[in-house]
């Protein structure tokens, strides 16, 4: 059997390309999978030195055909062989007839694979084993049938061995045949159907409903019964206050019926109704809603998870009529749980991520300085080291403990730390590469869309032992991925290495579905790649002394200098615009067992000594959103456990998050946000027309541009102009949520609608009219071009609120209007701690003809009554805006009614408008208070409330301290009375949970303060730590938290005459 020539498998667009540019011949060609469709091809010719691709479609029968030029008859062949013989012919539809096949080029050489006794044992070590063979059969083999008798063999063979294997005694003896005959004439047809899209798996569809036919039977006579009992237990509630409308559908027993909510924010109770003008049927307190569950999938359902009497959890699912009005009731069920919950939602979090080869070894019984950061690099101090992180995210590597083995080792030493029962959140295995999530107890609820995914890259992409787990989910409205990969191991190999990054950015499949366009790097607000990368020193093994030597010198910045990732990522050829902190631990592979004394670089094999020099192979990187908020706080190895060859890394990282948004400003009127003038840069020979595909969360759905116009079309590059204006409808017009939100961009081909380039814009720069923008595209890892433009935000205006932390500034001159997401490599931000967010891309401004860095963000400062200090952060990061928790007896809704008095109607008002102006209510006696802590203003910042003068006169600002969010573990432990004492500050108590401490009654934390005329001028002080603000966990602690003091009678700021809200 000869494999096809011309068959490349699932190449990318641009490696496709390059090699067609190399044969330099008309008529070269090659096929390809198509990166678009699922079981399609692509035919890619060369013509006049530009190339021309073709879409190869599978019908419903499995025949294949070319969408060629229009008026030529449609063919049809059952294999590609015969497919291509044909096209060799000339007038076919084709720019040019096939004359020329275009051959893979030689692979790098494969890893070998040795597997242990272990590995091979019982029925799983057999199925890798198939997995193996049948995927490097198909792979190398496409297009020809005998690979559906091959596979059909192996997998009947496997199964008549796994019913040896197995006990099937209670297994009837003709659904055992059913099965076999399954796998023995009907799987491969199922596996043709999914490799030409069809997901629905007929055959296997038709064997289930075989063997559940009696199941069937039992439940057509069961649910009408079952029906009929819930007619008789349902209870009826006592009516409430308020109007009833519009229906959402809700399924029941599998059932749709059409239900009625009423939400009644003062009494802090969510009816639900049934029928239109009857009595409501139940009702859930405000505390015993845990959960809103958007679907991503369809925009217009809702997933409420409540607490039943039985502090057991049901999941309830609802479909509105539209998402808007989706949004509308979430709005409001938000602002009902805010007005009687003391505790708000977070607006930052801590992660810690670890990564650990394992080597095969069980771990010591104490992996506490693991998990403390503690040992070399960048790590926690004493104190520190003991407050809890909110997320914990564990990836190993050769992990040789079965996977509740392993959490419950994990479970166990963060108790021992933290006195918490951290919950389980996610676990995926591929082999023995696992990754593991754990989370605060308090976090459950706020935490979806938990995903997970595997890719293996070992030999023939088919093994296991090389490859990357992936674990993705939705914290409140903020989306997070974490990657724990193992790659290729050998200095020399360093090429494949590179192309496992490439496949598993391809092909592994976590967050919005909806995403298809893009790969992992910007499907998720934050994502994170951690484990065993293998990357190493290059440098000769006669140098093995040399580096030793360096490394006990602490010299790393000369080793750095010869590290594999560290150029690759300089090259642009992996890890584009990823972030990595700065390295200041010694190697972590390769060392002798049981010491860290001593590298063990040589390594005795049959065909010689191979030297394994010391490098940092366990490295955690970063990737996000432009301009949002991500600090890492440490970057380090641990000293003390050596069971491994790898020493264990850790990275705890700071994170801003955003919660469901809820509405503080009045009548809402229709925004919009505009994109003019783009133009297209793009490094690619084909030959066709482009469009535009515009992806966020803040849209209903995505949107097409028309399509653009080609300009030039230089060697390797393609210049195209979108000369129409596109105005996309968000779904809220608030500028606080809009200002949070960004824009996914793809530009996509006409001929196949495959991408050319994806790029990210924040709304956040947008705020004012008509400013530019310029995007570097980039597609599964590669730079494909630049996107320029003008993008235009309208907003319904309104006033706004604050973070914790607050304005980006740089001390670089700005023009207005422009900012640009490119790197700057020689920039330096102005304080140790950057917490701009470098790790998506920079960002910089044209001034003169000149891209200089840095941006600023504007807010005009919000009233406030007298005598109240009215906090704001400068800190560098996110600054959407957002309520803290002394805002909160500050500022009060203000907005108007409705027309001619009578209350609007619910999707144009509670959140879009319909406020009555009331007085402002007194502040906190809490606020009153002396705060040891108060945090001064640098020199220089401090004023006026807003200087008449030209931002771009004003001196720079330098970014204060900033504090943290608010939650808290119920469970702490106090580790002892440990102070941090930094220079120049007294002894402060420390945070107890990294997202919100125990703070006693009257000494919360304050945020910096508002700039405001009138105010005595600031002492400028050093940025200090933020752990400095409160004690040490401990238990039987009052409430970290108090509610706030109701407002004095004659002062209700809530929404007169309509205090229930209904929808």
């Amino acid at each position: 059997i000869v494999p096809c020539p011309w068959y490349h498998g699932n190449i990318t667009r641009s490696k496709a390309e390059d090699l067609l540019s190399k044969a330099a011949k008309d008529g070269s060609f090659l096929i390809r999978d198509s990166e678009s469709i699922q079981g399609a091809f692509a035919l890619c010719v060369l013509y006049q030195n530009c190339v021309y691709t073709y879409r190869i479609l599978p019908n419903e029968e499995r025949k294949l055909s070319v969408q060629a030029s229009a008026g030529v008859p449609i063919r049809f062949f059952s294999v590609l062989n015969d497919l291509v013989e044909e096209y060799y012919k000339e007038n076919m539809g084709l720019v040019t007839h096939l004359q020329f096949p275009v051959q893979k080029e030689e692979e790098p050489e494969e890893e070998s694979v040795e597997f242990s006794p272990n590995e091979l044992d019982g029925p799983n070590g057999l199925l890798s084993l198939v997995n193996f063979f049948c995927s490097y059969v198909c792979n190398v083999y496409p297009c020809l049938p005998a690979i559906t008798i091959i596979c059909q063999r192996v997998l009947n063979y496997y199964f008549i061995l796994s019913c040896a294997l197995l006990n099937v005694i209670s297994v009837p003896e003709d659904h055992l045949k059913s099965i076999q005959e399954y796998f023995r004439n009907s799987v491969c047809l199922d596996a043709e159907q999914f490799q030409s899209g069809n997901i629905g798996l007929p055959y296997l569809k038709q064997l289930t409903l075989v063997i559940c036919k009696n199941l069937t039977n039992e439940i057509s006579r069961t649910l009408p019964a079952l029906e009929a009992f819930q007619k008789v237990v349902d209870q009826q509630m006592s009516p409430g206050v308020g109007r009833l409308k519009n229906p959402v559908k809700s399924d029941v027993l599998g059932i749709p019926t059409k239900m009625y909510f009423k939400v009644d924010v003062d009494g802090g109770k969510l009816y639900f109704k049934k029928a239109k003008d009857g009595s409501e049927d139940k009702y859930y307190v405000h505390n015993k809603i845990l959960q809103l569950v958007k679907s991503q999938k369809v925009h217009n359902k809702l997933v409420i998870v409540v607490e039943t009497e039985k502090e057991k959890t049901m999941r309830k699912e609802f479909a509105f009529e539209d998402s808007k009005k989706r949004e509308g009731f979430c709005q409001l069920l938000q602002q009902m749980k805010n007005k009687h919950s003391d505790k708000l939602e977070p607006d930052m979090i801590t992660i810690f991520i670890g990564t650990w080869n394992m080597g095969n070894a069980s771990p010591p019984p104490k992996l506490n300085s693991w998990f403390q950061s503690k040992g070399q690099g960048k790590t926690q101090d004493d104190t520190a080291c003991h407050i809890p992180h909110d997320i914990y995210v564990i990836g190993s590597q050769e992990d040789p403990l079965g996977e509740k083995e392993w959490v419950d080792t994990l479970k166990s030493t963060l108790r021992d730390i933290t006195n918490i029962s951290f919950k389980q959140i996610s676990i995926h295995t591929l082999w023995n590469i696992r990754i593991v999530v754990l989370a605060k107890p308090e976090h459950e609820n706020r935490i979806s869309h938990v995903f997970s995914d595997s890719v293996k890259t070992g030999i023939a992409n088919a093994l296991g032992n090389k490859g990357a787990v992936g674990v993705s989910f939705m914290f409140n409205d903020t989306s997070f991925g974490f990657v724990n990969s193992h790659l290729t191991s050998g200095s020399e190999k360093k090429l494949r290495r590179n192309q496992n990054y490439i496949n598993i950015l391809r092909f592994l499949n976590l967050g919005d579905k909806k995403l298809n366009p893009f790969d992992i790097t910007h499907r998720f607000t934050h994502l994170f790649w951690l484990g065993d990368l293998n990357y190493r020193i290059e440098l000769p093994s006669s140098d093995a002394e040399n580096i030793v030597s360096k490394i006990k010198q602490q010299q790393y910045q000369d080793l750095l200098m010869y590290d594999q990732l560290t150029q690759e990522r300089q090259e642009e050829k992996v890890f584009i615009d990823y972030e990595e902190e700065e390295i200041t631990f010694a190697p972590t592979y390769r060392f002798e067992r049981d010491t860290r004394e001593k590298y063990a670089y040589t390594k005795a094999k049959a065909t010689g000594t191979k030297y394994n020099l010391p490098s940092w192979c366990d490295r955690v990187l970063r990737k996000s959103y432009p301009l949002v908020h991500v600090v890492c706080q440490s970057y380090g190895c641990t000293n003390d456990i050596m069971t491994s060859d790898h020493s264990p890394v850790f990275a705890t990282f700071q994170v801003g998050v955003t919660s469901q948004f809820v509405s503080k400003n009045g009548i809402a009127s229709e925004g919009g946000i505009k994109f003019m003038n783009c133009i297209a840069i793009l490094r690619t020979k084909s030959n066709t027309k482009f469009f535009i595909e515009y992806h966020s969360s803040c849209l209903e759905n995505f949107v097409k541009s028309p399509e653009g116009e080609n300009l030039e079309h230089s060697e390797g590059s393609l210049k195209v102009r979108f000369g129409s204006h596109i105005e996309l409808k968000p779904i809220i017009s608030d500028p606080e949520y809009l200002l949070d939100q960004h824009i996914l961009i793809s530009i996509k081909s006409t001929d196949c609608e495959e991408s050319y380039g994806e790029g990210c814009v924040a709304l956040r720069e947008a705020q004012t009219s008509n400013v530019e923008f310029s995007i570097a595209l980039k597609h599964h890892g590669e730079k494909t071009g630049e996107l320029t433009g003008v993008i235009q935000l309208r907003t319904s205006g309104g006033k706004q609120t604050e973070k914790l932390y607050g304005k980006h500034h740089f001390p670089h001159p700005l023009k207005k209007g422009f900012f640009h997401y490119n790197k700057e490599p020689n920039y330096e931000p102005p304080i140790p701690i950057n917490i701009s967010n470098p790790s998506y891309m920079g960002v910089g401004y044209k001034s003169g003809g000149v891209s200089d860095m840095g941006w600023s963000y504007n807010m005009p400062p919000r009233a406030s009554p007298p005598g109240c200090h009215i906090s704001k952060d400068t800190t560098q990061g996110n600054i959407s805006p957002k309520k803290t928790a002394q805002d909160m007896g500050v500022h009060c809704p203000q907005g108007k009614g409705g027309e001619d008095g009578k209350p609007p109607e619910m999707f144009d008002n509670p959140l879009y408008g319909s406020m009555v102006v009331t007085k402002q209510t007194s502040r906190s006696k809490e606020h009153d208070f002396p705060r040891k802590d108060h945090l001064n203003l640098p020199e220089g910042f401090a004023g006026t409330s807003k200087s008449p003068e030209p931002e771009a006169e004003r001196p720079p600002p330098v970014p204060t301290p900033r504090n943290r969010s608010f939650t808290c573990s119920t469970e702490c432990k106090n580790p002892g009375p440990t102070t941090l004492q930094p220079p120049g500050f007294n002894k402060k108590p420390v945070v107890p949970s990294r997202s919100e401490g125990g703070l006693l009654p009257g000494n919360r934390p304050p945020l910096p303060l508002k700039s405001r005329g009138g105010l005595p001028d600031p002492q400028p002080i050093k940025p200090r730590d933020y752990r400095e603000t409160a004690e040490l966990p401990s238990k039987g602690r009052p409430p970290a938290r108090p509610t706030q003091p109701p407002p004095k009678e004659g002062n209700d700021h809530h929404m007169s005459n309509s205090s229930n809200k209904n929808i």
